[in-house]
Protein backbone atom coordinates (compact mmCIF):
# COMPACT_ATOMS: atom_id res chain seq x y z
CA UNK A 1 0.00 0.00 0.00
CA UNK A 2 3.31 2.21 0.94
CA UNK A 3 4.58 1.41 -1.82
CA UNK A 4 1.53 1.90 -4.09
CA UNK A 5 0.78 5.65 -2.33
CA UNK A 6 4.65 6.56 -3.46
CA UNK A 7 3.91 5.71 -6.89
CA UNK A 8 1.03 8.17 -7.38
CA UNK A 9 2.49 10.38 -5.36
CA UNK A 10 5.54 10.40 -7.88
CA UNK A 11 3.12 10.07 -10.83
CA UNK A 12 1.64 13.28 -9.62
CA UNK A 13 4.87 14.86 -9.17
CA UNK A 14 5.60 13.93 -13.00
CA UNK A 15 2.04 14.85 -14.10
CA UNK A 16 2.90 18.60 -12.71
CA UNK A 17 6.96 18.55 -13.80
CA UNK A 18 5.10 18.11 -17.03
CA UNK A 19 2.78 20.68 -16.95
CA UNK A 20 5.15 23.33 -16.18
CA UNK A 21 7.05 22.05 -18.91
CA UNK A 22 4.31 22.40 -21.21
CA UNK A 23 3.73 25.96 -20.14
CA UNK A 24 6.90 26.98 -21.29
CA UNK A 25 7.17 24.96 -24.12
CA UNK A 26 7.03 27.16 -27.32
CA UNK A 27 7.71 29.94 -25.77
CA UNK A 28 10.08 31.20 -28.81
CA UNK A 29 8.79 28.91 -31.69
CA UNK A 30 7.36 29.32 -35.49
CA UNK A 31 5.10 32.82 -35.33
CA UNK A 32 6.02 33.93 -32.47
CA UNK A 33 7.34 37.99 -32.06
CA UNK A 34 9.88 38.86 -29.17
CA UNK A 35 10.35 42.25 -28.12
CA UNK A 36 12.67 43.58 -25.85
CA UNK A 37 14.55 46.69 -24.16
CA UNK A 38 17.66 47.50 -21.72
CA UNK A 39 21.13 48.79 -21.74
CA UNK A 40 22.63 49.37 -24.48
CA UNK A 41 26.56 50.17 -24.58
CA UNK A 42 28.10 51.04 -28.01
CA UNK A 43 32.28 50.88 -27.61
CA UNK A 44 33.99 52.37 -30.78
CA UNK A 45 37.57 50.26 -31.47
CA UNK A 46 38.94 52.17 -34.37
CA UNK A 47 40.36 55.70 -34.90
CA UNK A 48 40.78 58.29 -37.71
CA UNK A 49 43.26 59.06 -40.49
CA UNK A 50 45.21 62.34 -40.24
CA UNK A 51 43.50 65.14 -41.22
CA UNK A 52 43.80 66.31 -44.57
CA UNK A 53 43.40 70.07 -45.88
CA UNK A 54 42.14 69.87 -49.18
CA UNK A 55 41.79 73.17 -50.80
CA UNK A 56 41.92 76.71 -49.22
CA UNK A 57 39.90 79.09 -51.13
CA UNK A 58 38.89 77.07 -54.05
CA UNK A 59 42.85 75.98 -54.98
CA UNK A 60 43.65 72.19 -53.84
CA UNK A 61 46.61 71.90 -51.45
CA UNK A 62 46.28 67.92 -50.03
CA UNK A 63 48.46 68.95 -46.79
CA UNK A 64 48.24 66.75 -44.33
CA UNK A 65 47.91 67.81 -40.92
CA UNK A 66 51.16 65.54 -39.49
CA UNK A 67 50.24 63.83 -36.26
CA UNK A 68 47.02 64.27 -35.96
CA UNK A 69 44.05 61.76 -35.30
CA UNK A 70 40.88 61.29 -33.54
CA UNK A 71 38.77 58.93 -32.07
CA UNK A 72 35.05 58.18 -31.12
CA UNK A 73 34.04 58.10 -27.31
CA UNK A 74 31.62 55.06 -26.07
CA UNK A 75 28.39 55.73 -24.88
CA UNK A 76 25.43 54.40 -23.52
CA UNK A 77 21.87 54.56 -25.00
CA UNK A 78 18.47 51.79 -24.19
CA UNK A 79 18.17 49.24 -27.12
CA UNK A 80 14.97 47.82 -28.65
CA UNK A 81 14.92 44.32 -30.27
CA UNK A 82 11.84 43.30 -31.87
CA UNK A 83 12.13 39.78 -33.32
CA UNK A 84 10.09 37.51 -35.77
CA UNK A 85 9.93 33.49 -35.70
CA UNK A 86 10.22 32.43 -38.86
CA UNK A 87 10.46 28.46 -37.68
CA UNK A 88 11.37 27.86 -34.33
CA UNK A 89 15.52 28.36 -34.84
CA UNK A 90 15.70 30.46 -36.98
CA UNK A 91 14.10 34.46 -36.79
CA UNK A 92 14.15 38.16 -38.65
CA UNK A 93 15.36 40.75 -35.55
CA UNK A 94 15.24 44.91 -35.71
CA UNK A 95 17.62 46.16 -33.93
CA UNK A 96 17.72 49.60 -32.98
CA UNK A 97 18.42 51.79 -29.75
CA UNK A 98 17.24 55.77 -28.97
CA UNK A 99 18.99 58.83 -30.44
CA UNK A 100 22.47 58.38 -28.38
CA UNK A 101 25.20 61.41 -28.03
CA UNK A 102 28.98 60.78 -29.30
CA UNK A 103 31.82 62.60 -28.99
CA UNK A 104 35.00 62.93 -31.25
CA UNK A 105 38.00 63.33 -29.25
CA UNK A 106 41.25 64.79 -30.34
CA UNK A 107 44.26 61.73 -30.80
CA UNK A 108 48.06 62.82 -31.37
CA UNK A 109 48.70 66.80 -32.09
CA UNK A 110 44.75 66.96 -31.83
CA UNK A 111 44.67 65.67 -28.19
CA UNK A 112 45.87 68.80 -26.58
CA UNK A 113 41.76 70.00 -27.65
CA UNK A 114 39.86 66.98 -26.08
CA UNK A 115 36.54 67.11 -27.55
CA UNK A 116 36.29 68.69 -31.16
CA UNK A 117 32.63 67.92 -31.79
CA UNK A 118 29.86 65.52 -31.30
CA UNK A 119 27.27 63.43 -33.64
CA UNK A 120 24.24 61.74 -32.86
CA UNK A 121 24.21 58.43 -35.12
CA UNK A 122 21.49 56.49 -36.13
CA UNK A 123 22.69 53.14 -36.92
CA UNK A 124 19.08 50.65 -37.05
CA UNK A 125 19.90 46.95 -38.31
CA UNK A 126 18.11 44.21 -39.50
CA UNK A 127 18.96 40.69 -39.13
CA UNK A 128 18.86 36.84 -39.84
CA UNK A 129 19.21 35.02 -36.18
CA UNK A 130 19.86 31.05 -35.81
CA UNK A 131 18.76 30.09 -32.20
CA UNK A 132 20.83 26.80 -31.43
CA UNK A 133 18.62 24.21 -29.08
CA UNK A 134 14.89 23.31 -29.52
CA UNK A 135 11.84 25.98 -29.09
CA UNK A 136 11.42 24.25 -25.29
CA UNK A 137 14.56 25.13 -24.20
CA UNK A 138 14.95 27.76 -21.63
CA UNK A 139 18.56 28.50 -22.72
CA UNK A 140 19.15 29.18 -26.09
CA UNK A 141 22.09 31.04 -27.90
CA UNK A 142 21.89 32.32 -31.22
CA UNK A 143 24.33 34.08 -33.46
CA UNK A 144 23.27 37.04 -36.11
CA UNK A 145 24.18 38.76 -39.62
CA UNK A 146 22.80 41.25 -40.98
CA UNK A 147 22.78 44.40 -42.62
CA UNK A 148 22.80 48.38 -41.11
CA UNK A 149 22.39 51.51 -42.99
CA UNK A 150 24.00 54.20 -40.21
CA UNK A 151 23.51 58.11 -40.56
CA UNK A 152 24.81 61.01 -38.46
CA UNK A 153 22.70 63.66 -37.49
CA UNK A 154 23.85 67.11 -35.34
CA UNK A 155 27.06 66.81 -36.34
CA UNK A 156 29.02 69.84 -34.56
CA UNK A 157 32.33 71.30 -34.11
CA UNK A 158 32.05 72.18 -30.54
CA UNK A 159 36.02 73.23 -29.64
CA UNK A 160 36.04 76.82 -29.80
CA UNK A 161 40.46 76.91 -29.73
CA UNK A 162 40.76 73.99 -32.30
CA UNK A 163 38.74 76.24 -35.06
CA UNK A 164 41.19 79.67 -34.20
CA UNK A 165 43.98 77.25 -34.32
CA UNK A 166 42.66 75.76 -37.91
CA UNK A 167 41.10 79.19 -38.91
CA UNK A 168 42.48 81.95 -37.37
CA UNK A 169 41.01 84.28 -35.15
CA UNK A 170 37.10 85.25 -35.67
CA UNK A 171 36.61 82.13 -38.38
CA UNK A 172 34.04 79.40 -37.62
CA UNK A 173 33.44 76.00 -38.95
CA UNK A 174 31.33 73.24 -39.21
CA UNK A 175 31.68 69.41 -39.92
CA UNK A 176 29.32 66.66 -42.16
CA UNK A 177 29.47 62.77 -41.96
CA UNK A 178 29.14 60.77 -44.46
CA UNK A 179 26.34 57.89 -44.49
CA UNK A 180 27.14 54.06 -44.88
CA UNK A 181 25.42 50.57 -45.40
CA UNK A 182 27.91 48.14 -42.92
CA UNK A 183 27.78 44.47 -42.36
CA UNK A 184 26.18 43.35 -38.68
CA UNK A 185 27.52 40.49 -36.79
CA UNK A 186 26.16 39.48 -33.12
CA UNK A 187 26.25 36.47 -30.86
CA UNK A 188 23.85 35.86 -28.02
CA UNK A 189 21.84 34.38 -26.01
CA UNK A 190 18.33 34.17 -24.07
CA UNK A 191 17.02 32.82 -21.06
CA UNK A 192 13.29 31.65 -20.84
CA UNK A 193 12.38 32.74 -16.95
CA UNK A 194 8.94 31.81 -17.69
CA UNK A 195 6.48 31.20 -21.08
CA UNK A 196 6.30 34.88 -21.88
CA UNK A 197 9.47 36.74 -20.06
CA UNK A 198 13.06 36.46 -20.76
CA UNK A 199 16.69 37.61 -20.32
CA UNK A 200 19.23 37.92 -22.85
CA UNK A 201 22.06 39.47 -24.06
CA UNK A 202 24.45 40.32 -26.85
CA UNK A 203 27.60 41.01 -28.15
CA UNK A 204 27.55 42.84 -31.73
CA UNK A 205 29.84 44.25 -33.86
CA UNK A 206 29.26 46.57 -36.89
CA UNK A 207 32.05 47.32 -38.87
CA UNK A 208 31.16 51.26 -39.94
CA UNK A 209 33.60 53.61 -41.51
CA UNK A 210 32.44 57.32 -42.42
CA UNK A 211 33.84 60.45 -43.82
CA UNK A 212 34.57 63.24 -42.14
CA UNK A 213 34.16 67.10 -44.25
CA UNK A 214 35.20 70.33 -41.76
CA UNK A 215 34.59 73.73 -43.93
CA UNK A 216 36.21 76.27 -42.33
CA UNK A 217 35.65 79.70 -43.23
CA UNK A 218 38.20 82.68 -41.90
CA UNK A 219 37.46 85.94 -41.05
CA UNK A 220 37.94 87.73 -44.23
CA UNK A 221 35.67 84.95 -45.78
CA UNK A 222 38.19 82.30 -47.33
CA UNK A 223 36.75 78.70 -47.27
CA UNK A 224 39.07 76.02 -46.08
CA UNK A 225 37.91 72.54 -46.81
CA UNK A 226 39.58 69.38 -44.61
CA UNK A 227 38.61 65.58 -44.35
CA UNK A 228 39.31 62.90 -42.71
CA UNK A 229 38.63 59.24 -42.66
CA UNK A 230 36.58 57.81 -39.31
CA UNK A 231 37.07 53.84 -38.89
CA UNK A 232 34.05 53.67 -35.64
CA UNK A 233 33.73 49.75 -35.77
CA UNK A 234 31.72 50.25 -32.76
CA UNK A 235 30.94 46.35 -30.30
CA UNK A 236 27.79 46.59 -28.87
CA UNK A 237 26.57 44.95 -25.24
CA UNK A 238 23.50 44.43 -25.16
CA UNK A 239 21.70 43.28 -21.61
CA UNK A 240 17.94 43.13 -22.20
CA UNK A 241 14.66 41.91 -20.98
CA UNK A 242 12.24 40.17 -23.40
CA UNK A 243 8.40 39.78 -23.71
CA UNK A 244 7.45 36.84 -26.39
CA UNK A 245 3.93 37.18 -28.09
Amino acid sequence: MRNYRRMIDSVGMAACICAALTDNAHAQSAGSITLSAGWLHVAPQGDATPLTVESIGGVAVNRQVAGSGAHASSTDTVGITTEYYVTDNIGVAMLFGLPLKVNLVGDGTLQKYGNLGSTRPMPPAIELRYHLFSAESKFRPFVGLGVNYTWFTQVRTTNSQFVTDSVGPGGKAHATLSSSWNPVFEIGANYAISKHWSVGTSLGYVPVRTHLTLYGQTATGTQIVSRSTLRLNPLNVFVNVAYTF
